[in-house]
């Protein structure tokens, strides 16, 4: 009999790593069935339909159209629509990747109902629990049956939470997968893309959208202050979350003139990697971003005062920063300056073929 999974996802990073597990799963002929279920936790219908293009994934199978709401009105929807459909499925693993609302609630529902839960990205911490994403990554993988880690540091967290080792998988990081697949297509796209925004050499790329930077006026200021400064320098190009924009306007913050400071509407992820791959230096309070530039070997500054991804720093192109004017701007000249140099790496395992890994321990569970 084949294996029966349901694969659930809420959020556009979660496509990024679910991606290479449908690709695997339907290369195996006969050995799986398999469905993709979208919550519709974050919903841009435009967006959604680029990604779902450039990952060579199906229209979701079913889409739950829960929206947007408070974080528990959000996973308390996601449980009851749910909860019908795998009464209706009962599928023999249910898969969950990654650390929004909806990854929690799915693990909760198949918990309660007695399905096999695989946790895609596990372990993960950054031990700030006024961290929403921090909450849920603690929970689901206090119950999932199979926890399948991106990085050693994971399985040892996970070892200290009292996990067993039979639960506990390590098998790299799937993001990386999506990355290499893609990478011609990335390279095939950038002189259309640099041609496009009349990029030169020296750039500068960010992103933002973390209610501790963009949900206080003071704090986002303070950012956006540095960027005008390193803005007189190079360009810095800024495709900005709708949260981050709405924050501007409502906060009334005006940025002035003389500086090549350029917003531009959320990308695809075949143009966004383009630009993360040959930037100068990349701002960012996004986990993925930390990983993709670390693979990249490109200078990264986390506006953050922790991470969940300490590789990396530790084997990668990271550095954590404050969020203050000051310190983003003296961060970014010790990188442009030369006067802090990153040592590229690769970590374990990231190498491509995580989601062969994964797909190996759902076949040989069952």
């Amino acid at each position: 009999m084949p294996v029966n999974v349901i694969h659930v996802v809420g959020a556009r990073p979660n496509f990024v790593k679910i991606a290479p597990i449908f690709r695997e799963i339907a290369e195996r002929e006969g050995a799986f069935q398999q469905v993709l279920v979208h919550t519709g936790q974050h919903y841009d219908p435009e967006m959604s339909e680029v990604f779902f293009d450039e990952f060579g994934l199906p229209e979701p199978h079913f889409n739950l159209g829960v929206g947007s709401a408070s974080h528990a009105r959000q996973t308390a929807k996601v449980m009851l629509e749910l909860e019908a459909l795998l009464e209706e499925q009962n599928p023999d693993w249910l898969v969950v990747v990654g650390d929004v609302n909806s990854t929690l609630a799915a693990a909760l529902v198949a918990s309660k109902m007695g399905i096999r839960t695989a946790h895609v990205e596990a372990g993960l911490r950054s031990f700030d629990r006024t961290m929403p994403e921090e909450i849920n990554r603690l929970l689901t993988d206090q119950i999932a049956d199979l926890l399948l880690t991106p990085s050693r540091d994971a399985d040892e967290n996970l070892a200290r939470e009292g996990v067993p080792a039979d639960r506990i998988a390590f098998v790299g990081n799937v993001m990386i997968d999506t990355l290499v697949r893609l990478a011609p297509r990335v390279d095939r796209r950038w002189p259309d893309v640099r041609k496009a925004m009349e990029l030169d050499d020296d750039y500068m790329l960010v992103t933002l959208h973390r209610p501790r930077n963009v949900d206080h006026s003071d704090t986002l200021a303070e950012i956006l202050g540095a960027l005008w400064q390193l803005g007189r320098r190079m360009p810095v190009v800024f495709p900005i979350h709708p949260r981050t924009l709405r924050r501007i306007e409502e906060f009334g913050l005006n940025i002035p003139d003389g500086a090549d400071l350029r917003f531009i509407e959320p990308l695809g992820y075949i143009d966004f990697m383009g630009l993360t791959a040959h930037a100068s230096l990349v701002l960012t309070d996004s986990g993925g971003v930390q990983e993709e530039t670390t693979f990249l070997g490109i200078p990264c500054l986390t506006a953050r005062p922790n991470t969940e991804r300490p590789i990396t720093i530790g084997e990668g192109t990271n550095r954590l920063v404050d969020s203050s004017m000051d310190a983003i701007v003296e961060a970014a000249d010790e990188v442009l300056e030369g006067t802090r140099t990153f040592e590229p790496g690769r970590p374990e395992l990231w190498d491509g073929e995580a989601a062969k890994r994964v797909v190996d321990e759902l076949e040989t569970r069952g």
